[in-house]
């Protein structure tokens, strides 16, 4: 029984020994399929890899390396065509931005050139001139207005600085002073925002009276 007693404890240890070797190597045992390359070189030391282990990490980061450098380069190109593609809207915007406005005008210009045309005839109608006139102005009107652009046509109204702007007073009893008597030149808003302000003769008190305080622009 004596004799007996180390061959169990040599059989008995067999089993730690096997453990402690498969715990050795980093890609089998504990791990199935193997531990990620970065993971076996934070976990082991550098000592314990073979020149075969390091360099088999040495072409895997290079290959992640140029993996990452080509996605830059790609991105890249793609950043450039989307900014050449950008400026090439921007200039487009600029250039013809103003495209349906000069279409319509187009209608308002055929216009005028049917009523000089008819100017030149040797019968002249002149109510006939009038009226298409008068159908210009009409149709000119319709493309402001489609526009956002509105005339400012403050007559008899209170002068206003904001939209108006004064050419000359005149000292007028019958009216209240700052008023607009006469509108030399109409004034145009585009979309809210003025582009021209109305020039107007203003009313001012008389002599004897109050004065008016919008003074000649």
């Amino acid at each position: 029984m004596e004799n007996e007693e180390p061959m169990t404890q040599t059989e008995n240890e067999r089993p730690e020994a096997g453990a402690a070797s498969g715990n050795t190597d980093g890609r089998t045992g504990g791990q199935p399929g193997g531990a990620a390359p970065g993971m076996e070189l934070e976990e082991r030391p550098l000592e314990e890899f073979s020149v075969e282990e390091l360099a088999g990490f040495v072409r895997e980061a290079r290959a992640q390396a140029e993996e990452h450098w080509n996605r830059f380069l790609r991105l890249k190109a793609e950043m450039e065509n989307f900014r050449r593609r950008s400026e090439r809207e921007l200039e487009n915007a600029h250039k013809y931005g103003v495209e349906k406005f000069a279409i319509e005008l187009l209608g308002v210009r055929d216009s005028l050139e049917m009523g000089l045309n008819a100017m030149r005839e040797a019968s002249v109608d002149i109510d006939k001139l009038r009226e298409g006139g008068e159908l210009t102005l009409k149709l000119l009107g319709q493309v402001f207005e489609k526009f956002g652009i509105h005339e400012i046509d403050p007559g008899g109204k209170r002068f206003d600085p904001a939209y108006h702007e004064a050419v000359a007073m005149q000292e007028r009893a019958d009216v209240e002073p700052n008023t607009v008597l006469n509108v030399v030149q109409k004034g145009y808003t585009l979309n809210g925002r003025l582009i021209r302000p109305a020039m107007v003769i203003v009313s001012k008190g008389s002599a004897g009276g109050a004065q008016g305080g919008a003074g000649a622009g």
